[in-house]
C-alpha cells in the first residue's frame, strides 16, 4: 500500500508540473510565427508566402530580431520550403506573369532594392540600384518589366541630375516666407561671412548636415522624429534585365498617389490631388484619372468635391475599376465602389457592406471581386459577384483571413484563429473546410493549454448592439474566484475578436496567469458599420466607458470574477479610455495606461495623429465651442479624482501621441500623491507592442503584470 501511495504521488506531481509547463508563457511571444502575402503561381500549382519569425539577434547580445523570408510551396504535396534565409528580410514577393521569376525587395546597405529569384534555380540578384530605394513593385502585364515606387525628398529631386534634368518645380508655394523652389537648384559656395546667397548655401548645408531642422510644412511629425523634408511618391519602371537605369514614369511634383497600370505599359489609372496649386498638406481630396505616359496628360474619371479615393484595383482586362471612396474629415468608413473602364461604357455599383475592407482580388474572368473586411470581430473572406450584385461570405467572423489570393475557386490564406495565431490554409468552392498547409505555430502550441474567448452581445443605451469576449483563467474551477482584467482596444476605430491577432499572446498570458478576461468593441469601433463608428463623436469618455462597463458587469454576472481584483488596461486611444475611466470610477483595483492622449488641446499640437481633434470634436482648441468639448472629454481634467493605482508607459520616440500626454498625466498624479510609477522605453515608438524592440515588448507586459501582483496579491 505505501509502495502504490508513492507511485501515486509521484504521479500527481508529474502531473502537476506538467500543467504548469502547458500554460502560455510570457516567453512564448517569440516563438510566435506570421504568415503573410499567400500567392498562387501563374498556373495554380506552386504558391509562395513570407514568414515573420523572431530570432536571437547574432550581433547584440540579449536581443532579439524579426526576420521576414519567402517561402515557396507545392499545391499537390500541400509541402513548402524556405528559398531565402539569414540576416536579411524580404518582402513584397510576387510572381512574374509566366511564373519563372518570383520578385522580392531586400535592402542593399540602407535601401531597398529590387530583386529577382529564378524559378529554374540559382541565386536572387539586384536589378535595380537606385539611390531613393525601391516600394511595393508590380509586374508589368507583360512581364517585361516591373513598377515600383519611391519616397523622394523634394529638395533632393530639384538637385537631381539624373531624374530631374529639365530642372522641374513644384506647382505649390514652399511656404517659406519669400523664398521660392528656384533658390534650391542655384548652386552657390557655402560661406557665412559671405553675401545673402552663400549665407543661405551655408544655412542649407547645415539642414542637410542634420545641424538644423526648418519647419514650414503643417505635417512634420512622423512616428519617432519630426522632420522638415516634404516628400513626394515617385513612380518608376524597370526593365527585368536590370540593364538599364528605371525609368521615371511622371513628374513627381504632380503628386501622384496611386497608379495602377491599364494597358500597354503606357496607360495608366492614377489618384491625384484636385488642387495642385496648394501645399501638399492642404489638399486632402483628390481624383482619379487616367494618365497617358506618351503625352504626360491626365483625363479625370472620377470626382467629387471633399472626397478622397484610394486603393485601386484595375480588373486583370482593365474591364473594370474598384477603388474606396472616403469623405474627406469626420469618421473614417471609406464606400466600396466599382465603376466600367471600357470605352463608352457606363458602371457604376457601391459593395453592399458598410465595413472596412482590408485587401482584393480580381478572379480571372473579371466576373468576381474577392475581398476580406473588418466585421464584428473577425476578418472574413468575401465574393462579390458584379453582374448580380450579390454578396456572399465565404468564411466565418469567428476567425481572420489576414493575406489571401484566389485562382479558378481555390484560395490559399493566412488566418489567425483563436486556437492559433498564424498558419497558411487551402480550401476550394467544392470543399470549403480548411487543410492546414503549414504548422508553424501548431507545432509549439500542441501542448499548451489555451483559454477559448465566449462571444456575446448586449444593447448599449444607443440602441447599438455591442459584442464582447469572456476568457476564463487557464485551469478554471467552478468553486474559485478571480481576479478580472478588462483589455480596451484603441483607434479609436480598431476592432478586437477572435479574428484579429495582435492580443493573441497577451490575452492568454494573462489567462494563464489565473486571470479571467473581459473585452468589447464598445461605440466607436470599425467592424460594425459607419453608424457604429460614429457613434462616439464628442463623445470619446463617458459612451464607450458606459459599453465597457456593461461589459464588464455581464462578464461579473458569471459568477466567478473576484469584484475586489478588477483591473484595467489598454494602449493609445485605449490609454485615453482606461484614464477617464478611473477619473471616473473607483472600482478598479489597479489600472496600466499605455501610450495614450490625456490633454486633448495638447495633442492637437504635439501628436501627429492631430486631425483626430477636429474630425471627432468640430473644431480647433482656440474655437471656444469646441475647446469646451476637448476640456469635458479630457482625462487630465479629472485627473484630482483619481485614487486607483496606476502604472503608465510611453515609448520616448512615440510621436503619434507625443511623451507630453504621459509627462503630464504623471507629475500631476504625483503632485496629488497617488500611487503611481511611469516608464518610458527608450527608443520606441508608438507601434512598440505590435512591432517594436522585442525585449521591450517583453518588459512592458511583464512589468505590467508585476505591477498588478502588487496590488492583487
Amino acid at each position: 500500500m505505501k509502495h502504490l501511495l508513492t507511485i501515486v504521488v509521484v504521479i500527481l506531481v508529474c502531473f502537476s508540473a506538467s500543467s504548469q509547463t502547458k500554460k502560455i508563457e510570457l516567453t512564448d511571444l517569440l516563438k510566435i510565427k506570421t504568415v503573410s502575402q499567400p500567392k498562387f503561381s501563374p498556373d495554380g500549382k506552386k504558391y509562395i508566402y513570407l514568414l515573420k519569425s523572431i530570432v536571437e539577434d547574432p550581433d547584440r547580445k540579449g536581443e532579439f530580431a524579426y526576420q521576414n523570408h519567402l517561402y515557396l510551396g507545392d499545391l499537390a504535396s500541400k509541402e513548402s520550403r524556405a528559398l531565402t534565409s539569414g540576416k536579411m528580410s524580404v518582402s513584397s514577393a510576387s510572381w512574374s506573369p509566366n511564373g519563372q521569376f518570383i520578385s522580392f525587395v531586400r535592402l542593399v546597405g540602407d535601401k531597398p532594392q529590387l530583386f529577382l529569384l529564378p524559378i529554374s534555380g540559382g541565386e536572387a540578384y539586384p536589378i535595380t540600384t537606385i539611390s531613393y530605394g525601391v516600394g511595393a513593385p508590380e509586374w508589368s502585364k507583360d512581364g517585361s518589366s516591373l513598377y515600383f515606387s519611391s519616397e523622394l525628398s523634394v529638395k533632393d529631386f530639384l538637385v537631381d541630375t539624373v531624374y530631374n534634368k529639365s530642372a522641374l518645380q513644384p506647382s505649390w508655394t514652399q511656404e517659406k516666407p519669400a523664398y521660392d523652389w528656384s533658390i534650391f537648384q542655384k548652386k552657390m559656395k557655402a560661406n557665412p561671412d559671405g553675401n545673402i546667397e552663400e549665407i543661405r548655401a551655408y544655412l542649407f548645408q547645415n539642414e542637410k548636415d542634420k545641424k538644423a531642422k526648418v519647419i514650414n510644412q503643417l505635417d512634420f511629425q512622423e512616428e519617432s522624429t519630426t522632420s522638415g523634408e516634404l516628400t513626394v511618391t515617385a513612380f518608376f519602371k524597370t526593365s527585368i534585365l536590370g540593364n538599364s537605369k528605371p525609368e521615371l514614369l511622371v513628374n513627381p511634383f504632380r503628386r501622384v498617389d496611386e497608379m495602377k497600370e491599364l494597358k500597354s505599359g503606357q496607360t495608366f489609372v492614377v489618384c491625384i490631388p484636385a488642387d495642385t496649386l496648394r501645399h501638399p498638406d492642404k489638399v486632402l481630396d483628390n481624383t482619379i484619372a487616367i494618365y497617358d505616359a506618351t503625352t504626360k496628360s491626365f483625363q479625370t474619371l472620377v470626382e467629387k468635391p471633399g472626397y478622397r479615393y484610394s486603393n485601386i484595383s484595375v480588373s486583370p482586362n482593365g474591364k473594370y475599376l474598384a477603388f474606396f471612396e472616403l469623405k474627406v474629415g469626420g469618421i473614417p468608413s471609406p464606400v466600396a465602389k466599382i465603376i466600367a473602364l471600357s470605352p463608352g461604357a457606363y458602371y457604376q455599383k457601391i459593395i453592399p457592406l458598410d465595413r472596412i475592407l482590408t485587401q482584393w482580388s480580381w478572379s480571372k474572368d473579371e466576373s468576381t471581386l474577392y475581398f476580406t473586411a473588418q466585421d464584428h470581430g473577425g476578418v472574413p473572406l468575401y465574393e462579390y459577384d458584379i453582374a448580380k450584385g450579390k454578396l456572399t461570405a465565404l468564411s466565418s467572423i469567428e476567425e481572420g483571413v489576414l493575406g489571401f489570393d484566389q485562382m479558378d475557386g481555390q484560395f490559399i490564406y493566412a488566418k489567425t484563429k483563436i486556437t492559433n495565431p498564424s498558419e497558411l490554409y487551402f480550401s476550394s468552392k467544392s470543399n470549403p473546410v480548411d487543410m492546414a498547409l503549414t504548422q508553424f505555430n501548431t507545432v509549439w502550441l500542441k501542448d499548451k493549454v489555451l483559454s477559448l474567448a465566449s462571444k456575446k452581445t448586449f444593447k448599449n443605451n444607443k440602441g447599438l448592439l455591442v459584442d464582447y469576449w469572456v476568457m476564463k483563467p487557464v485551469n478554471f474551477q467552478s468553486d474559485k474566484k478571480y481576479p478580472l482584467l478588462v483589455e480596451i482596444h484603441g483607434g479609436p476605430t480598431a476592432m478586437w475578436g477572435t479574428g484579429e491577432a495582435s492580443m493573441w499572446h497577451e490575452f492568454q498570458y494573462f489567462a494563464a496567469k489565473g486571470y479571467g478576461i473581459v473585452y468589447s468593441n464598445p461605440r466607436g469601433s470599425g467592424g460594425y458599420g459607419t453608424e457604429f463608428m460614429g457613434a462616439n463623436v464628442k463623445d470619446w469618455g463617458q459612451g464607450p466607458m458606459s459599453d465597457v462597463m456593461k461589459a464588464l458587469d455581464l462578464g461579473i454576472s458569471e459568477g466567478w470574477a473576484d469584484t475586489t481584483k478588477l483591473v484595467v488596461t489598454g494602449g493609445s486611444y485605449a490609454g485615453y479610455l482606461v484614464t477617464y475611466m478611473i477619473g471616473h470610477t473607483n472600482r478598479f483595483k489597479v489600472a496600466c495606461s499605455q501610450r495614450g492622449v490625456y490633454e486633448l488641446s495638447t495633442f492637437f499640437g504635439e501628436g501627429n495623429a492631430w486631425r483626430l481633434v477636429p474630425n471627432y470634436f468640430g473644431g480647433y482648441p482656440w474655437e471656444k465651442q469646441a475647446r469646451s468639448i476637448l476640456d469635458k472629454e479630457s482625462p487630465l481634467s479629472y485627473v484630482q479624482n483619481i485614487r486607483t493605482p496606476l502604472i503608465i508607459f510611453h515609448g520616448e520616440q512615440d510621436l503619434r501621441t507625443g511623451v507630453i500626454q504621459s509627462e503630464m498625466l504623471y507629475k500631476s498624479l504625483k503632485v496629488l500623491g497617488r500611487d503611481v510609477e511611469y516608464v518610458r522605453h527608450p527608443g520606441a515608438t508608438h507601434e512598440i507592442t505590435r512591432s517594436g524592440n522585442n525585449r521591450q515588448r517583453l518588459d512592458q507586459m511583464l512589468r505590467t503584470y508585476e505591477f498588478f501582483e502588487r496590488y492583487l496579491r
